[in-house]
């Protein structure tokens, strides 16, 4: 694709005076062509020596009075050049110099005849009004006036809201041209630009306007008399019929939707015009260029390169069939629409040019400069249908970034390995419909996104239907609004800004959404009673998912997980432990324990829980025992350890017995350190005597009798009366308490018995020398006689009833 001459501007008629005139370094201030590209029309600035004139040329030398006008500085200014549809004649248009103060001029082309006014005519109804902007939709011509109140205040901040939309048919007949009723579209409004579309019109706010009011657009539809309301970064917000002139007051449209334009920012907008498929393109002082449609949303296509784009520094835009072609800086831009895909970027030698139309010719585009008029043709993939490779390459690449950002792995997901990997299907998908079966409608990709797109749309009627509901229907309206919107971010990115959302909405609507999570992961009790989730693993990994330290706490933002088990215990505490449960099995099935990519690896999800549990702003006797079962759902050795000493601090000795029962089997290390901390309560006091029958069958095989006396003598109380065993009190622990367990380990058998059953059966002569153990008193029983005659005699009864095989301590 290559830029080529056409025309060195000879074709034209006084063409050495249109170079001249380009060549002055004076760039003219509005460039634009007829319909038919035969004529070309230049509004100069208005600089001195220069005055402002409008100056049409026209194409092949065609012989006839050409059109030229000029006018004074006092007088004023002209505020739009358009061209109109005949309707006496089929392809015939007329040209309509609207001027600042209302008047407008008719002018029409005839071939060997020139230009001719038609008719003047005045477009606005009062002398006072001041039109600021003006075009055409249709036949009829479409504009923004000022109307300066009578008694006008020096300070205009008190007479804001003195514009007014207006629209009025211009009807051009064999007995000349005929204006219409003038049709208020909207008044009390503040300064708008209009910009037409076939179908639409675009109220875009002025850089003039207050902050309060330059938060979003509006879009007006003349054939159905409504009003649309929409903020580029939120989409559709409301829309509202104009049945009658009191309904247009800008004041009153507004009321029902100040408090959701309230949270918007002001627009960003440097550069704004309508494409040729109806759309309003937007490029943003960032360079972000952006589609906004008839219907209120907005879609994102191409960002400039460079820095941030100056107030003063020109671009220009224009649509060739499905290309958007952009001009800054002198480098040119050719974009898809379509995929936003860059198509060309060339760099031009000259710096200020102008786009013209291309009448016939779609597949090229022409560019006006100083030298002349060039054409930058391109042309179309042979097989429409089948797009190029990069496209392909496109959804691939996005659907890495995608996945990237939702998984909780840190492994780099590339796009071989998406290929390859057969994991996710729904790029490969995308990518054969765009390689096979996408055509030139589009009708193939559209129907197999409709259900997401009516879902989109539902969403956004949704919205519109909570912010004009009687206040009598706001709750039922709310309660479907966060069950969609809880159920929209679930389905994507869990990013920060999606989760700050959804604190917002947990906040604002606590029962609502509530219900909302239940439904999403489909939480319910089982004929058993036992609580069941049918959730998707992406929306449990979401679920799970735990974001960086730093983004916790900002604002009161909590992780989502947190903010379910706030709701349970709100709503549903009984189901909390359970859920608790159910999460640790979908960890436990998705990642290895304590693996740092899973959640589990950061903070363990019953902490977690417990954590939401501490931050309640109240503490009952129902918070210890939701405590106690969160510590114990989590069957971790610690968690488990930790209920146990907290229900021994609370003395509910029966549930003591029955947790040391039930978790003693998980593991061997567990069984031994529940039966020390039971046997070290055991040696202080006479609670569990009721329970003894149930607690000895749990010692372990590796304790020994001397382990048990030791731990016992460790942990008998101090009495500073008498000494132990001779006691006055009767709470103390006897002998007799003991000798059961002790009796138990002694007749079982030993390690050291099936060492020697080993080894009279072995061919060896002789057998090994059994090992000699040195047992040193520990020093509270040196130290305290009464403990040493207590071990003695405990001794003693495990040697009178072990036999051979019971081994004396005090030897």
């Amino acid at each position: 694709m290559k830029l080529r001459q056409v025309s060195d501007l000879s074709d034209f008629s006084r063409g050495h005076w249109l170079r001249e005139l380009l060549c002055r370094g004076e760039e003219p201030r509005h460039v634009q062509s007829s319909p038919d590209g035969q004529h070309l029309l230049l509004l100069q600035k208005s600089r001195p020596p220069t005055l402002p004139r409008v100056v049409a040329f026209q194409r092949h030398s065609i012989a006839g009075a050409d059109l030229e006008r000029s006018w004074q500085p006092p007088q004023p200014a002209l505020v739009g050049l358009l061209f109109l549809q005949s309707p006496v004649v089929v392809g015939s248009w007329v040209l309509a110099l609207v001027w600042e103060h209302g008047r407008t001029e008719v002018w029409h082309f005839v071939v060997a005849v020139g230009w001719q006014l038609l008719q003047t005519l005045e477009l606005c109804q009062g002398a006072r009004a001041r039109v600021v902007s003006v075009c055409s939709q249709g036949a009829s011509l479409v504009w923004c006036e000022e109307r300066p109140p009578l008694g006008a205040h020096s300070d205009m901040t008190k007479c804001a809201f003195r514009f007014c939309v207006c629209a009025r048919a211009l009807e051009v007949g064999e007995q000349g041209v005929r204006l219409g009723t003038v049709r208020i579209v909207l008044h009390n409004s503040p300064e708008y630009r209009v910009l037409a579309s076939p179908q639409h019109v675009f109220l875009v706010p002025t850089a003039a306007g207050f902050a309060t009011t330059s938060k979003f657009l509006l879009i007006w539809h003349p054939e159905k008399a409504k009003l649309t309301i929409t903020a580029p970064s939120a989409g559709f917000i409301h829309s509202k019929v104009l049945r009658s002139s009191s309904e247009s007051d800008f004041r009153k449209l507004l009321l029902g939707s100040v408090g959701l334009l309230s949270c918007f920012a002001p627009l960003d907008i440097h550069t704004s015009i309508v494409s040729n498929s109806g759309g309003l393109l937007l490029v943003s002082t960032k360079g972000s260029v952006s589609m906004v449609e008839p219907d209120g949303t907005q879609r994102h296509i191409f960002d400039l390169e460079g820095s941030r784009l100056a107030q003063g520094s020109p671009v220009q835009l224009k649509t060739f069939g499905s290309i958007l072609a952009c001009m800054l800086a002198g480098v040119l831009y050719l974009v898809d629409q379509n995929s936003g895909r860059l198509v060309e970027k060339e760099v031009l030698s000259m710096k200020e040019v102008h786009f013209l139309e291309s009448q016939g010719e779609e597949d090229s585009i022409q560019l006006l400069s100083q030298t002349g008029i060039y054409s930058f043709s391109f042309s179309k993939p042979e097989d429409s249908s089948r797009p190029e490779p990069c496209l392909v390459e496109m959804v691939f690449e996005e659907a890495c970034r995608y996945y990237q950002r939702r998984s909780l792995s840190t492994s780099k997901l590339t796009v071989e390995k998406l290929k390859k990997g057969g994991t996710f299907q729904a790029p490969v998908v995308l990518a054969a419909i765009l390689q096979h079966s996408l055509q030139d409608t589009y009708a193939k990709l559209l129907s197999t996104m409709s259900l997401e797109l009516q879902s989109y749309m539902s969403l956004e009627l949704l919205k519109a239907c909570v912010v004009c509901a009687p206040e009598s229907e706001v709750e039922s309206y709310c309660k479907e609004l966060v069950e969609q919107e809880v159920s929209r971010i679930l389905q994507s990115d869990m990013d920060k800004d999606n989760l700050a959302y959804l604190n917002s909405v947990f906040a604002s609507f606590p029962k609502a959404a509530w219900k909302a999570t239940r439904s999403c992961l489909q939480l319910q009790q089982n004929g058993d009673g036992l609580l069941v989730a049918r959730a998707t693993p992406e929306v449990w990994k979401k679920v799970l998912c735990q974001p960086q330290l730093e983004e916790v706490g900002q604002n009161g933002m909590a992780p989502l997980f947190e903010l379910i088990c706030a709701s349970f215990l709100r709503f549903k505490p009984k189901w909390l432990p359970s859920f608790v449960e159910l999460t640790q099995q979908y960890v436990s099935s998705s990642w290895s324990y304590n693996s740092k990519e899973g959640p589990e690896g950061r903070v363990p999800l019953y902490k977690r829980a417990l954590g939401v549990l501490a931050r309640k702003n109240k503490h009952g006797e129902a918070d210890d025992e939701m405590e106690l079962e969160l510590l114990l759902c989590s069957k971790r050795p610690k968690a488990v350890l930790q209920a146990l000493h907290l229900l021994i601090h609370l003395k509910q000795w029966q549930r003591v017995v029955e947790v040391a029962e039930k978790f003693s089997k998980l593991s061997p290390l567990l069984n031994k350190e529940i039966f020390i901390t039971l046997l070290a309560e055991f040696a202080q006091h006479r609670e569990l005597d009721p329970y003894l029958d149930r607690l000895w069958p749990l010692c372990p095989a590796e304790l020994s009798a001397s382990d048990i006396l030791t731990t016992v003598l460790q942990h008998l109380p101090h009495s500073q009366e008498d000494p132990v065993p001779f006691s006055s009190e009767g709470n103390q622990l006897t002998v007799g308490l003991l000798k059961p367990l002790l009796q138990r380990v002694v007749q079982r058998p030993s390690v050291q018995d099936e060492m020697y059953s080993d080894a009279l059966q072995s061919t060896t002569f002789p057998p090994p020398t059994p090992p000699r153990e040195h047992k040193i008193p520990s020093k509270a029983v040196a130290d305290d006689p009464g403990q040493a005659f207590w071990l003695f005699l405990s001794s003693a009864i495990v040697c009178a009833s072990g036999g051979a095989n019971a081994r004396c301590i005090c030897r």
